[in-house]
């Protein structure tokens, strides 16, 4: 990895905001697109992509912890799991109709749920957006909540939107599911097509600008209340914003669940 010359790490005196933080000579920095740290071998690498990096490590370890952990006459921790996951494997059931499918789909959902969680729970962490080095007179960041970068929501979403409409052909066949948007049986069949069409290139921006939006404008205001009120008002945004960032997961994966029930669902056997 290559880092510009004369960078000096450092810390910003802002509390808990990498998006907003103090600048060398005083007031508030903003940066909306995530820095670069540098580059290898031709790819940049930013402080988001390394920050996705310790949320993979994070879940990964918890996984293998868990995994050890298993036995035949389980513990209190395990049971909590268990019971998690059974719930989970449930609701989605009951979604899909479809015990099959239910399985098919949950590692998926519980993967992107987790991945989004935890993404927004460690920007609460010291050192996320407070530990870094000045370029100049910019501070940058080593590492900066994941999805206040527009580009890792969008990657989510492009993966959300791929799944859906491959379940879609592979459960209705490829003919019979382009039909739900390529109707030339009447005009209002071909107009109510394009709409549907519409609607899941909609998706891409929805899903994405949803989840970044929230994030990055909590990011922010945590950012300016620090700067102006610190230690009285950051720590019960801090709260709030985890409580935010836990909503966000959950509506994302929902979503995406629900979008490959309707996806999944024959229009002329629906009830």
């Amino acid at each position: 990895m290559e880092l510009a010359p004369h960078d000096i790490i450092a810390t910003t005196t802002a509390v808990g905001g990498e998006v907003a933080h103090t600048a060398r000579e005083g007031g508030i920095h903003v940066a909306l697109a995530a820095e670069r740290l540098g580059t290898f071998i031709g790819i940049p690498i930013t402080n988001t992509l390394v920050t996705s990096w310790v949320v993979m490590v994070v879940l990964i370890g918890l996984a293998f912890f868990v995994r050890r952990s298993l036995s035949v006459r389980p513990g209190n921790l395990q049971l909590v799991f268990e019971e998690l996951i059974t719930a989970v494997h449930t609701f989605i059931r009951d979604t899909l109709e479809s015990d099959s499918q239910a399985r098919r789909f949950l590692p998926l959902l519980l993967t992107l749920f987790l991945f989004i969680f935890v993404s927004n729970a460690l920007e609460f962490l010291p050192g996320i957006g407070s530990l870094g080095f000045y370029r100049g007179e910019e501070f940058v960041p080593l590492l900066r909540s994941v999805n206040t970068d527009l580009n890792v929501t969008l990657a989510l979403t492009v993966i959300a939107v791929v799944v859906i409409e491959v379940s879609g052909v592979m459960a209705l066949g490829f003919f019979k599911y382009t039909s739900k948007f390529l109707n030339f049986s009447s005009p209002v069949n071909f107009f109510v097509g394009f709409v549907e069409l519409v609607s899941e290139v909609a998706r891409l921006v929805s899903f994405s600008f949803r989840l970044f939006g929230n994030i990055f404008a909590g990011e922010v205001l945590i950012g300016v209340v620090s700067y102006f009120v610190p230690y009285i008002l950051p720590s019960g945004l801090m709260a709030f914003e985890l409580f935010v960032g836990f909503v966000q997961a959950a509506i994302f994966t929902l979503l995406t669940l629900f979008f490959i029930k309707l996806a999944t669902t024959d229009v002329e056997h629906a009830h």
